[in-house]
């Protein structure tokens, strides 16, 4: 799908190692194989800047396509791979419909007859209005790509009359599987539901024909964040670099609120709305984008592989990818080198399970620590370390106070919890939030204000309620995300104050992630010996945790010989739980 803005066409349709301007289009290379930059003439050596390996072993460095700085988007497998760091070729063609890529032996003519009637089957109405042709238009195109183009066009009449606009022209004859038919259906609708924020790209309207699919939006001439990134050489200062992000944080949070998780965030699809050093960014390209509701794991492997996250190629993630996008997209804008590098797509699906990022070459040295330490907080392996967009925006590298910081479902899943907790590790987290840093204070008073506490200070679920229904648009209705005030259902017979609102939203795995967490850790634990700390037995601890007798000899350890009550050990296990993995993943439509 074509981009929504002006820009030259780069890459021909059927180049094979060229990038393109489509929005969900692969980009087929070699065999494994980095596409080599379109621009430089033969001979030209790589630059040695933006894109260079942080590591040692990476060799030279490879010059991207301006118009797109990834090797090639991977795409979702209905079978589970029997490696993440394997080619996807194969499950690229079988999305796409591309016979020449699958196995050599090929299907036999009944295989190929079969396929010819399953797509001749496929039902390729969108219901979308049938007058395109007598409300726009259509200028110049400005990109090309696998399923369509993209043009500047006019409205001829009514709301849109004489204003410019992007089209998105998508041709029905290239979705040639039902996963291309429901991507194309399912960004309209997320396109449609989602509204209201500066940052996000306007959708008009969408039509059809026999032929296509036309997607009306704003249309944004200023380019890609990219471009501006390579314009600069591929490096911010930490000013610059935080009028990016913060646009960024911005939109992500309200698509998270929203429960829509966007999978594919990169600088290619943040867009300028014009060549102003000044004029904001819209976030683009949501045809990977899905609806997620609050307690969800998705499965599918999307994305795009230089931001793609270590949970995504575990087949399990959530809304936790997209902030470790955000922070591959910060290490770059403050170093101006990818934080996961290889010459391969398979070396690059290592480096981001297996490799750290490099801190320890310039310009880190130099950086603030407030900015390395939010980098490392946004690229941590443990998704549930990772702050949310919307911590991120009260992080100490981004925290002004007068601006406003907007809703955070975080707090939801957190108090959902804490309510469906036993009494015991209630008190457990109660001893810990009064060790909370100072650093998060912001963010836990910005919450509870934008819950709007009652005259006494106390919330109870309809403060909750009210406040998810001030933000709410068609994208939150549709993820599901309102049903969560009925697992809070516990709250409607209580109240709840500032500091138990702190004890019920305070996140252990993500204070584990400070680097005092050890001093966190003792200084809850002495307010858990005043205060909640009791005698208990290793068959009742196991009960607490949810455990068989299986688990006493290692519990045993966690309880002093001497009194019979949790030791520091003990105390800092039992407030991690157990993790249990979803034993029924979303299987996509």
């Amino acid at each position: 799908m074509g981009q929504c803005y002006g820009k030259t066409n780069l890459a021909p349709e059927n180049d094979a190692t060229a990038a393109t301007t489509d929005e969900t289009t692969a980009v087929v290379a070699r065999s494994g194989e980095v596409p080599p930059s379109p621009l430089p003439g033969k001979g030209t050596p790589p630059r040695d800047s933006l894109w260079s390996s942080p590591y040692p072993h990476g060799g030279g460095g490879v010059t991207p396509s301006p118009a797109r700085g990834t090797p090639r988007r991977f795409f979702r497998r209905p079978f589970p791979p029997p490696s993440p760091a394997k080619h996807i070729r194969a499950s690229l063609a079988k999305r796409l419909g591309h016979a020449k890529a699958a196995p050599k032996e090929g299907p036999i003519p009944e295989e190929e007859a079969a396929a010819a009637a399953a797509e001749r089957s496929l039902d390729k109405s969108f219901g979308y209005g049938k007058n395109f042709g007598a409300k726009f238009e259509i200028g110049k195109e400005v990109g090309r790509g696998h399923f369509g183009h993209t043009c500047y066009a006019k409205g001829k009449k009514g709301e849109l009359k004489d204003q410019p606009v992007a089209i998105k022209i998508i041709s029905k004859a290239k979705m040639t599987t039902a996963i291309a038919i429901e991507d194309v259906r399912k960004e309209v609708k997320i396109l449609k539901a989602l509204s209201g924020h500066k940052h996000l790209i306007k959708f008009h309207d969408a039509f059809e024909d026999g032929n296509n699919v036309y997607i009306v939006m704003e249309l944004c001439e200023g380019g890609e964040l990219l471009d501006r990134i390579l314009s600069r050489g591929g490096k911010y200062s930490e000013e610059d670099a935080k009028v990016i992000v913060l646009q960024i944080l911005s939109v992500v949070a309200f698509c998270h609120l929203q429960g829509v998780v966007h999978r594919d965030l990169k600088p290619e699809n943040f867009l300028y709305t014009s060549r102003s050093e000044d004029a904001d960014m819209k976030l683009i390209d949501f045809g990977l984008s899905d609806f997620i509701r609050p307690d969800e794991r998705l499965n599918d492997i999307v994305g795009s592989a230089y931001y793609v996250a270590p949970e995504v190629l575990h087949r399990s993630y959530s809304l936790e990818a997209d902030i470790w996008s955000i922070g591959v997209i910060t290490y770059i804008l403050l170093c101006g080198s990818r934080p996961f590098y290889a010459r391969t797509e398979s070396g690059i699906f290592r480096a981001v399970l297996r490799a750290d990022p490099n801190f320890d070459d310039l310009p880190w040295p130099t950086a603030s620590a407030e900015a390395k330490d939010f980098v490392k907080r946004l690229l941590n392996k443990d998704y549930r370390k990772r702050m949310t967009a919307v911590q991120a925006l009260t992080h100490p590298w981004l925290r002004d106070d007068s601006r406003p910081i907007p809703l955070d479902i975080l707090i939801f899943k957190l108090v959902k919890a804490y309510l469906h907790a036993t009494p015991f590790k209630r008190a457990a987290v109660k001893a810990l939030s009064k060790a909370l840093p100072e650093d998060q204070l912001p963010y836990h008073s910005a919450q509870f204000r934008m819950l709007e506490p009652n005259r006494d200070g106390h919330i109870s679920l309809d403060n909750f309620k009210m406040a998810l229904l001030r933000n709410a648009t068609d994208a939150m209705r549709e993820s599901r995300v309102l049903e969560i005030i009925n697992t809070m259902e516990p709250l409607a017979y209580r109240k709840m104050d500032f500091e138990e609102f702190c004890a019920a939203t305070i996140s252990t795995h993500q204070l584990e992630a400070h680097e005092w967490w050890e001093d966190i850790a003792s200084t809850a634990f002495e307010h858990f010996e005043r205060e909640g700390n009791r005698l208990i037995s290793v068959e009742e601890l196991a009960r607490e945790l949810n455990l068989g007798p299986s688990a006493y000899s290692v519990l045993k350890d966690w309880i002093r010989n001497t009194d019979g009550k949790l030791s520091l050990l003990g105390y800092t296990k039992f407030l991690h739980g157990v993790t249990l993995r979803s034993s029924n993943p979303r299987q996509h439509r």
